[in-house]
């Protein structure tokens, strides 16, 4: 069988299915590891009767890792428009991009673990435009706060950089401590960068 291209002309039963397998190599990435990950598990996972499955839907592991990828960040931009949805001010939102950031993976460990271990195995495509594309929403909010006034004279982009590398820490942190406190982390974060951010004229 030869995996379709793409979800075009796909049936909603296909689409079910290719969701079931993203959902199962999500799982068994995080239990296992990327480096251990193979097509049988992850049927054996989502309980397919042979690996034939995931080749029909996918062309490769490649391709497979994309999608899981895709997913993910899906799932992390659904979850940010709503928490960052109608803040009143710059200093709200930027409260509420530091915390939704560090709940989702207070939540969803299985997925992030996932975009880890991908990320750390060189399977994960973050180039400059990616780098752009995370950094746009929190220069957004810093610009506005320093529109406003709320926000000092800073480097918007040094500003915008050092924090999406603070909101992305308990990821990394939560693979040697999965008992850390993420809830005092996103405190911490939030009075470290209201501090940093702050007019105090």
């Amino acid at each position: 069988m030869q995996a379709k291209a793409s979800d075009e002309g796909r049936t909603v039963t296909e689409l079910a299915r290719r969701a079931q397998i993203v959902d199962a190599a999500i799982e068994t990435i995080a239990e296992l590891g990327y480096s251990r990950v193979s097509f049988a598990q992850i049927a054996r996972r989502a309980g397919l009767s042979s690996t034939g499955l995931i080749s029909y839907h996918f062309a490769g592991k490649r391709e497979l890792m994309e999608r899981v990828v895709e997913r993910i960040y899906g799932e992390i931009g659904a979850f940010m428009t709503e928490r960052m949805e109608d803040q009143p001010t710059a200093r709200d939102a930027l409260r509420a991009y530091i915390e939704g950031n560090v709940e989702f993976t207070a939540t969803r460990r299985t997925q992030m673990k996932a975009l880890l271990d991908i990320f750390v195995n060189g399977d994960l495509h973050y180039d400059t435009e990616s780098e752009r594309t995370v950094l746009s929403p929190i220069e957004e909010i810093l610009r506005w706060g320093q529109a406003t006034g709320e926000f000092r004279d800073f480097d918007v982009t040094v500003m915008a950089t050092t924090l999406q590398r603070a909101v992305e820490g308990p990821t990394f942190l939560l693979a040697a401590n999965p008992d850390l406190d993420l809830e005092s982390y996103a405190r911490e974060l939030v009075t470290l960068f209201d501090r940093a951010t702050a007019n105090e004229e």
